[in-house]
């Protein structure tokens, strides 16, 4: 991945390109394997994500619930 961070879609459309070019099985070791590191770092990157994401709307939602009782 390089320095500037990919949008969540990007990254997922990323991620299921690495899977297709893995499940091909036309890449030399070296290549799946780096195919297959870089696979890691967008499933962390995706799931930190949706972590942050989820956390947001946890927060909206107390705030919700408090200003409505």
């Amino acid at each position: 991945m390089s320095n500037t961070q990919p949008s969540y879609e990007q990254a997922i459309d990323k991620l299921r390109t690495i899977v297709s070019q893995l499940e091909s099985g036309q890449q030399g070791l070296e290549e799946s394997l780096s195919l297959f590191e870089e696979g890691i770092q967008l499933t962390r990157f995706c799931d930190t994500r949706l972590q942050t994401i989820e956390e947001r709307v946890q927060m909206l939602l107390s705030q919700h619930q408090g200003v409505t009782q």
